[in-house]
């Protein structure tokens, strides 16, 4: 630290300003960074939080304060974002020294929220040296690392504002708190084994034993084939040895879980902490960044052949999520059992994840053999980040710790606080006033009563901490969303925002330099505006001005939302609608056929996303699936590369919709003279010719300076990739999502800047409906 060296003298005032700083300046160590910057340019005066804001009043010669102002902005700590929001000339108060006031509220709130930050190299180093006394203990922090978004009750961020409230802090803690030349200096977080949280290892709910002898005894269990759930940052894991298929198998059945993807976090290792990584997974030199990531997100590699872990970690799949440790407790863990764990979430499947001791001790009980839980209360839920590189870039498939809350400007200012609510699948909510937007971390789906009232408790948080109250409700057009329940009974104005209009605003709303769209907006299936179900469709305009343009050729699908889960409906439907004679292999087939035939319980939809799910059926003869996606991911992991597709045929219906026709592909998904990888070699290669050519039809009557994909089925690395080299050749630029999820994760923020730009006196457009 630039302490070393002695400091400046504080020089004569001769000139004196307030600046006001905003932006990420919370939880970063700022007002510390301002201090050593405002002694080394000789400046008296103050610094202090405010609502989110750092106020600073310096006095010195004008030439030192043009420096410390420049300093500000250029040599802010590396995970602050500071911006400068206004710089005045004031008169001299006689300042002396340079201090740190306490911090102080007010009215009017500017909060940025601080993520979670991964353990730093200072503080692992520390923890791994037997002469410090914070050796291997698992809550050593800094003003660089160390909980954040998970701790703070409200801002501005100081120890009693937070969960480590009720631990007092000890005489040496103290000391390195307020020395200036410590990087200690104002951690909020600050803790050590006299002071700070300690471990504690259970089972039957039971404590057996707490510190190092907890840790001894969690890999003692690991080590013998057994489940335990540890408490980390942002809720609980459930971790195994991914190397005992018996392991793998028991978590599976206890969790219900029988085929759904697990994550496994490896020991950081070598000169860029991947090389234990490197053994199990193929890393590109992108997906080796974003595994170095501040956000320590799960990121999604191929495997490699040979890998010792389990093939049951994600069956059927050629991708496998990876994650280095981003606490110190989760260090101590992969170095004590000497390789990578299975880290998935603490929850029961489908809910958010846990939290509080108790309750991971009572609904966990049937899956973990044993508890690791610690007594820092975690004040808000976070789930671990998911990414995967699309088009040489990270894509967020899920928003948790160390990303989310995600806040991006809006290109215009909201009239009034409105509070988007997102859909009913990967919950998510977004808060937006003036020209800030703030996403929500991932809640989980909306089917449970659990998952239901931390949806409720995430609204009301944000609200809360923002100093924000809603004046109007944002939700998707669908009705039997739970999201949309609670919109319709919050007493508040409600607007209906369509649900594939959403999409394609979110990814409007992260490219806001574009002036003029065409976007495909590919999912499973979202009500339209015409009361159909939606899912393959093409738009052209901007936000608030949508015209859709382009969709697949609609077909009734048998059974509503039970087909998400049974693919062999969207198969039926398909070779059905065609004409082509088919028998599911399930028993009352004949029924079934009956039933579409007379359309009992069918619905009409162009969804891409229940295409994929027939292809699934058809290639793979998969019947049903345990997770939503599981056919699309098997088939694009089997899709052979460099296959031929087919010229779908494309023409306008009476509307003037270009419609595509899956038909043609209908034999080949059934050949079984062809592999199963050729078939859905040719199944993607056929899709991605499809939106080419409509893009490229299109462009003769529709202006647009660039091709959007946005909607879950453009997670799928083949497809996105072939469109985009495709549309390359034609010189046209495409755009995917990056900071907000493709995925039903990113409706919210959709719904606010759909509602954002809409103009809603202006007839026929395909936005909101007020109630």
């Amino acid at each position: 630290m630039r302490a070393s060296r002695p400091e400046p003298a504080i020089s004569p005032a001769a000139a004196a300003r307030d600046i006001v700083v905003t932006g990420r300046v919370q939880g970063v160590g700022f007002r510390p960074f301002v201090y050593r910057v405002a002694r080394r340019c000789g400046l008296a005066g103050s610094v202090a939080n405010r609502s989110g804001q750092v106020l600073i009043h310096v006095e010195g010669a004008a030439a030192a304060i043009a420096e410390f102002e420049a300093a500000l902005l250029a040599e802010a700590p590396a995970l602050a974002r500071p911006e400068l929001a206004s710089s005045l000339a004031v008169a001299s108060r006689g300042a002396r020294d340079f201090t740190i006031l306490a911090s102080a509220g007010s009215g009017t709130a500017d909060v940025h929220l601080p993520p979670d930050l991964f353990c730093c190299a200072d503080c692992l180093a520390e923890m791994r040296t037997p002469s410090q006394r914070r050796y291997r203990y698992p809550f050593v922090n800094c003003t660089q690392c160390g909980p954040r978004y998970t701790i703070i009750r409200s801002l501005p961020y100081d120890r009693p504002s937070t969960s480590m409230a009720g631990f007092p802090i000890c005489a040496r803690c103290r000391a390195e708190y307020d020395d200036p030349c410590d990087r200690r200096f104002h951690a909020q977080p600050l803790a050590c084994p006299d002071c700070g949280p300690t471990v504690v290892f259970s089972r039957d709910g039971r404590e057996v034993c707490r510190g190092e002898a907890a840790l001894r005894a969690v890999v003692d269990c690991l080590r013998s084939g057994g489940i335990v759930a540890v408490k980390g940052i942002g809720g609980y894991h459930l971790i195994c040895d991914p190397a005992n298929d018996a392991a793998v198998r028991r978590l599976r059945r206890r969790k219900n879980r029988p085929h759904k993807p697990l994550a496994v976090m490896f020991p950081q290792q070598g000169s860029d902490g991947l090389d234990a990584v490197r053994e199990d997974v193929d890393l590109s030199p992108a997906e080796a960044a974003a595994c170095r990531d501040a956000a320590r997100p799960i990121v999604l590699a191929r495997r490699r052949e040979g890998s010792r872990l389990s093939p049951g970690l994600a069956p059927g799949l050629s991708e496998l999520g990876v994650f280095l440790p981003y606490s110190p407790l989760h260090h101590l863990l992969l170095a004590d059992f000497g390789g990578p764990l299975v880290a998935t979430s603490g929850n029961v499947s489908g809910e958010p994840v846990l939290t509080e001791n108790d309750a991971a001790e009572r609904r966990l009980a049937g899956i973990a053999d044993a508890c690791l839980h610690h007594d820092r209360p975690i004040v808000r839920t976070a789930d671990d980040s998911v990414l995967r590189i699309v088009c040489g870039a990270p894509q967020v498939i899920r928003s948790g710790r160390g990303l989310a809350p995600v806040e991006i400007a809006l290109p215009v200012a909201l009239a009034e606080p409105v509070l988007a609510v997102g859909g009913h699948m990967k919950g998510a909510v977004a808060l937006a006033w003036d020209r800030r937007t703030v996403l929500s971390p991932h809640i989980g789906e909306l089917d449970s009563q659990r998952s239901r009232a931390a949806f409720s408790q995430v609204i009301a948080d944000l609200q809360a901490i923002h100093r924000i109250e809603a004046r109007r409700i944002l939700c998707d057009l669908h009705p039997g969303y739970a999201s949309s329940r609670w919109a319709h009974a919050s007493g508040l104005p409600v607007t209906a925002v369509p649900h594939h209009a959403a999409h394609a605003s979110a990814l409007a709303g992260e490219h806001p330099e574009v002036a003029r769209w065409l976007t495909f907006a590919w999912d499973g299936v979202g009500l339209g505006s015409d009361g159909s179900l939606w899912g393959g469709e093409a738009f052209a305009g901007g936000a608030g001005r949508w015209r859709r343009v382009a969709s697949l050729r609609p077909f009734h699908l048998l059974g509503g939302d039970r087909a998400a889960r049974e693919p062999w409906r969207s198969a039926a439907a398909l070779m059905w609608e065609a004409g082509r004679p088919w028998e599911p292999p399930i028993p009352g087939a004949a029924l079934a056929a009956q039933a579409w035939g007379k359309r009992v319980g069918t619905l009409a939809t162009s969804s891409a996303g229940r295409l994929f799910d027939a292809a699934a059926a058809l290639v793979l003869g998969l019947q049903t699936v345990s997770f939503e996606g599981q056919g699309p991911m098997m088939l694009e992991s089997m899709a052979l590369p460099g296959c031929r597709g087919l010229d779908l045929p494309l023409a306008a219906d009476a509307n003037g919709i270009l419609r595509a026709d899956w038909a043609p592909l209908l034999a080949v998904l059934a050949d079984e003279s062809l592999t199963g990888a050729a078939r859905a070699g040719i199944f993607h290669e056929s899709l991605a010719q499809m939106a080419a050519a409509q893009a490229a039809a299109l462009s003769r009557s529709v202006a647009f300076d660039a091709v959007g994909l946005t909607g879950g089925v453009f997670q799928n690395r083949f497809l996105s990739e072939r469109i985009a080299a495709l549309l390359a050749a034609k010189g046209i630029r495409v755009l995917l999502h990056r900071t907000v999820p493709a995925n039903d994760g990113g409706l919210a923020f959709g719904q606010i800047v759909e509602y954002a730009h809409a103009d809603r006196t202006a007839p026929g457009r395909s936005e909101a409906r007020k109630t």
